[in-house]
């Protein structure tokens, strides 16, 4: 037998033996139940406790300086790559762009097989994409943007089943990953929320089927719907004496749109839910009360959607406060004994403790700059707001703004360490309700939030982020690391010591999970917010993460574009990585220093028109930036030579002709909403501040934070 023989026999062998593996593997309850052991990263938090944290310990911090990359794999066809992967058995999953599903074998980087759900055109304009996946018992479940939920064979990627879950026609659309885990009568089940609370009437629900056949089991609606229809169970009764006014013609919000951890101890399933809709109070509840559940901590039975407890981190919230951040279940000691803990650090800046079998507020401190709130009062558990937070004496700077102190980019917990990573943001919010009335408001497509819209540039110092280690025993900082710009990765953990991190950079760090030292990076070649998993094959430890800046960082203005990574030049890809590893990566274009308009001097900027045709942009910013400032995937339309072409321009926005690449047709816009639109972005390729419009500016800002000063102290009425 010679030797090229013997190789191959023993690749098969290999590859035999991998498939066999995955033939045999069943993730079920015990499977995401078992902290012990690393080798797969089944959930979209690694397993049920969602603490992603990773036993492995062959990448640690003495080997890590020989981290290299082992495969890349470029998507030259999706837009976004937002996503957290999975790792079974040798095989990576991963959702990216609209749903689209890949299987990739983690050993190569080569794609087993993909899957695409086919959006419908008019869903793609929330531009989001999708956060992650779920996988039980030899299927892969995604929710997408158009509310559909899917359930693939994880071998072969054929449909299993698929389920509408949201109405046709509706503003409900799925960016979120699917929860799964098996009850008590043996049915496996899955669990999905949804969005859309920001964009119109939305009473949000989330919903539980069947894992093997996509029947629904329970419905649980987060808010009260209108009284005169009755309740459909006695958590929304009592809900809705917290209401006032005829909120249930806005719909109410509450959107569960990312959180939701199950609890294998107590069979609960764990709701972090969302926003008022709309963000202002005043006119959604004018009467005042608590608009419950929003911005909660739910707990419901997992067999049966029972309410069991809540506790709600900011009562009648008008910020876009949500809690629809991760939550983290585990058992730490405090007071010398074992607790069985909730960890959760929603947007609003405070990190909360509580007590998973109760409900009840352990403890609450601040992770950055709060001043919508001087504290939580731990005898209540309610927040001591500062007067003149809600806006409803005037205009109000806030921190933190819309953003939070913590988004859904997820934090981490190490049982090692007992410190809770969190990617970290100080960016403020303004809100002004612009004299809007309870009594004359009507929700609109122009208006669905009830506040003044926001139409200027974002400088890109207005927010900084940072990597925050956060002891949840004594509520205080063990360290905390600057990361450049305003948003950046999820994290993971591991018993190794370290912590991994994308970063809006493009780099990819670990760091000491002790000490906060930086201990190796890696030039990616686009940034990324996606979080890392780290899995292990053939009894090799891999870090892998997915790279391509689009979504949430796009929006904001020169805030985002600050990295350089504007356009759709960028590589959207995942990289893997493994000890010795020597692979080279494809080549990216350097960073967009500075972008530079393009113009026709023959164009006559028509300021009406400009003027309706800011509007109008409010459906391009998620992709194209505020102020059409563009800081991701999407062109900057101020550099495009596409909007000095009538015919050109309604190819594109109107009739769809760049579709295959993530633009969606906007059919309902008119020829003269068209040439508004082109007016405005000419006007603001023009636009370049005036000295006084800059004094002006900061003159503005002083004299808003006097204004919440004296409101503060009661000053002012």
């Amino acid at each position: 037998m010679n030797h090229r023989f013997k190789q191959a026999v023993r690749a098969a062998a290999v590859l035999c033996l991998a498939q066999t593996a995955h033939a045999q593997t069943v993730i079920d309850n015990a499977a995401l139940n078992d902290e012990a052991d690393g080798t797969n990263w089944a959930a979209w938090g690694r397993t049920f406790s969602e603490q992603r944290y990773s036993p492995l310990d062959q990448i640690n911090t003495q080997t890590v300086s020989r981290l290299g990359l082992a495969w890349s794999l470029e998507f030259d066809d999706v837009w976004n790559v937002s996503s957290q992967p999975l790792a079974v058995d040798g095989v990576i999953y991963t959702a990216v762009g609209y749903s689209r599903i890949y299987a990739i074998d983690a050993r190569s980087g080569r794609v087993l097989w993909r899957y695409d759900p086919k959006v419908e055109s008019r869903k793609m304009r929330m531009a989001w994409g999708s956060r992650g996946l779920a996988y039980w018992n030899g299927k892969v479940y995604a929710g997408v943007q158009d509310g559909r939920l899917f359930a693939l064979d994880a071998k072969t990627g054929a449909l299993v089943w698929e389920t509408l879950t949201t109405e046709p026609g509706d503003n409900r659309y799925i960016t979120g990953a699917p929860r799964v885990w098996g009850g008590r009568d043996g049915r496996g089940r899955v669990i999905i929320g949804h969005g859309g609370a920001d964009f119109g009437r939305v009473r949000g629900y989330v919903t539980t089927y069947d894992a093997e056949t996509g029947e629904q089991l329970w419905r649980w609606w987060v808010v009260p719907g209108n009284p005169a229809d009755g309740f459909e169970n006695a958590a929304m009764e009592a809900a809705a004496k917290t209401w006032s006014g005829e909120w249930w013609k806005f719909g109410g919000g509450g959107t569960v749109w990312n959180a939701m951890t199950y609890d294998p101890e107590f069979n609960r399933i764990y709701l972090g839910t969302g926003n008022g809709s709309p963000w202002n109070a005043q006119l959604r509840n004018p009467g005042g009360g608590d608009s419950l559940y929003l911005c909660s901590v739910v707990a419901l039975d997992a067999d049966t959607g029972e309410y069991v407890w809540h506790y709600q981190t900011t009562p009648n919230e008008s910020w876009d406060f949500n809690s629809t951040m991760d939550m983290v279940t585990a058992t730490i000691e405090l007071d010398g004994r074992p607790r069985k803990l909730l960890l959760h650090a929603p947007k609003n800046g405070f990190f909360y403790v509580l007590d998973r079998e109760t409900g009840q507020l352990v403890s609450a401190e601040k992770i950055g700059k709060v001043t919508w709130a001087e504290k939580i009062d731990l005898a209540t558990g309610r927040p001591v707001e500062v007067r003149g937070a809600r806006y409803e004496h005037g205009p109000a700077l806030t921190w933190p703004g819309s953003g939070g102190t913590h988004n859904w980019h997820p934090m981490a917990y190490s049982p090692d360490t007992g410190l809770v990573y969190i990617p970290a943001r100080e960016m403020a919010g303004y809100y002004d309700g612009e004299g809007r009335s309870p009594k004359t408001w009507t929700m609109s497509v122009d208006d669905p939030m009830g506040l003044r819209g926001f139409f200027d540039d974002i400088p890109k110092n207005a927010g900084s982020t940072s990597l925050l280690a956060w002891n949840p025993v004594t509520q205080k900082a063990a360290w905390r690391n600057p990361t450049p710009g305003a948003t950046n990765g999820g994290v993971i953990v591991t018993r190794g010591g370290l912590v991994f991190q994308g970063r809006a950079d493009g780099q990819f760090v670990a760091t000491d999970a002790r000490s906060g030292a930086e201990l190796w990076r890696y030039a990616m070649g686009v940034g990324t917010q996606a979080p890392p998993l780290t899995y292990s094959v053939d009894g090799r430890q891999y870090v892998s993460v997915l790279a391509g800046w689009g979504g949430a960082p796009a929006l904001l203005g020169s805030l985002s574009a600050q990295h350089g990574w504007v356009g759709r030049q960028y590589p959207r890809r995942l990289l893997s990585f493994v000890l010795d590893g020597d692979a080279k990566l494809p080549a990216s274009p350097p960073p967009v220093e500075k972008v530079v308009p393009v113009d026709d001097p023959a164009f006559v900027v028509d300021a009406a028109l400009a003027e309706k045709g800011k509007h109008l942009y409010k459906a391009c910013v998620i992709c194209h930036g505020t102020a059409a400032v563009a800081g991701g995937y999407a062109p900057d339309l101020r550099a495009s030579p596409v909007p000095l072409s009538a015919a050109g321009f309604k190819a594109i926005v109107q009739n769809g002709a760049l579709e295959p690449r993530g633009m969606p047709k906007f059919d309902d816009l008119g020829d003269a909403d068209l040439e508004a639109l082109r007016h405005y972005i000419r006007e603001r390729a023009r636009y370049e501040p005036s000295a006084w419009e800059q004094i002006k500016s900061i003159w503005n800002f002083v004299v808003l934070m006097l204004r919440m000063e004296l409101l503060k102290h009661g000053w002012l009425d």
